[in-house]
């Protein structure tokens, strides 16, 4: 199967809607008389209408664009591109780094555009549409203008194709089944996105806990946070994260203690990631963040405690300014948004005492009655030998 057809496979599954807009060449004016494939302009001249193309617009493009989770992708049937006289070594996208290539599919070939949401904003993405209800990307294949003597005109080609990703919400059970986490709601420039944060009892992050977790000193502890809603769009930064004795994130009647300050590891013991050089879970680099440290206790009762993280959520726009800048001493000043920020609490987190020995009195009971009773036994035993040996010594 190849890529295509896998997309196509996911395509089907999430139901999500696009568009697309063709500019193209000109046709036959004196055959321009279907409304349907063609129309005049102001200036007299005849343009196909979107999905045709040919001297008399009765050739359809085929055209399909791919809505992923985490790329957009558009196909073309190379006959459109071969109609205009254009090589796939002149088709890109707004920005010409991102260039198309050819690619067969059951016989046909096709030139396509493969776009990861990570580089939607380098490719020439434009300003993401954003409602309570859908999050539109928009993407323009392109060909390379021509060139008139010393002057530039429009591209012969330019296909404007739209992903609109619908922003659902979820539905809960009556008795639903969750884990024992923290979440919070933020609004985002109209926006709804949820962020939830969890415990999980070892580095896989399959598994959270359910209940408030009771750990030993020592092991480790794996914190995720994550924006579960909407998936894959918002990237995720964790400012800071830091411990107290009590339930309150700002209470300074205990003692309280930092993991990580401005997105950095404040703690000897604390490490971002999933254990492995993947990005997965890092700082500022996607929509979930992860990171352990070793379970601790306060010198002074009580030594349950409490964890916070201020979260900060950032848009494809913001780029790199999501990363903490951690191997430098300076810090780079970010402007943030402060309806994108937001403190999330979890807790308590207990430590697991140690097993004790138990005494067991039965057991300390049975050896002193045998003790006792072979004493006495040894008692009544010495006791006849004397009293035989005065007999003895009086008979004689």
């Amino acid at each position: 199967m190849t890529r295509y057809q896998k997309s196509k496979v996911f395509l089907h599954l999430v139901t999500l809607l696009c568009a697309v807009r063709s500019i193209s060449g000109e046709c036959e004016l004196s055959q321009c008389s279907d409304p349907s494939t063609c129309s005049l302009s102001q200036r007299r001249t005849c343009k196909c209408a979107i999905g045709y193309f040919g001297d008399l617009c009765d050739q359809v493009a085929i055209m399909n664009v791919t809505c992923g989770k985490d790329f957009i992708s558009i196909l073309v049937d190379e006959e459109f591109f071969k109609y205009y006289n254009v090589g796939i070594e002149a088709v890109h996208l707004s920005n010409a780094s991102c260039r198309a290539h050819r690619e067969e599919i059951s016989g046909s070939v096709y030139f396509m555009v493969h776009t990861p949401m990570d580089q939607y904003t380098a490719c020439g993405g434009k300003p993401l549409e954003k409602n309570i209800t859908h999050i539109v990307y928009s993407l323009t294949m392109m060909s390379d203008p021509l060139i008139y003597g010393n002057i530039v005109r429009d591209p012969v080609v330019q296909l404007e194709y739209k992903c609109i990703y619908p922003y659902t919400r979820r539905l809960s059970l009556e008795f639903p089944i969750i884990s024992f986490s923290s979440e919070r709601m933020f609004k985002v420039s109209e926006v709804d996105a949820k962020v939830e944060m969890s415990l999980f009892k070892d580095h896989t992050y399959t598994e959270a806990f359910t209940s408030a977790p009771t750990i030993k000193l020592g092991d480790q502890i794996y914190v995720q946070i994550q924006v579960t809603e909407p998936e894959d769009f918002f990237h995720l930064k964790v400012n800071e994260c830091w411990a107290t004795q009590t339930p309150q994130a700002n209470n300074k009647s205990g003692f309280s203690h930092s993991l990580l300050v401005n997105g950095c590891t404040n703690d000897k013991t604390t490490s971002f990631g999933n254990g492995t050089a993947h990005p997965a879970g890092r700082n500022g680099e996607g929509s979930t963040v992860r990171y352990s440290f070793d379970m601790f206790r306060f010198v002074y009762e009580p030594h349950i405690f409490y964890l916070h993280c201020a979260v900060h959520l950032c848009t494809p726009e913001d780029g790199k300014s999501c990363i903490p800048e951690c191997k430098t001493v300076s810090k780079r000043e970010v402007v943030m948004n402060e309806q994108a920020q937001g403190l999330l609490s979890y807790g308590p987190v207990r430590r697991e005492l140690p097993v004790r020995p138990t005494i067991n009195l039965l057991a300390l009971v049975l050896p002193l009655a045998v003790i006792w009773t072979l004493g006495i036994f040894l008692f009544v035993l010495i006791s006849i030998a004397k009293a035989g040996n005065r007999r003895h010594m009086t008979n004689s």
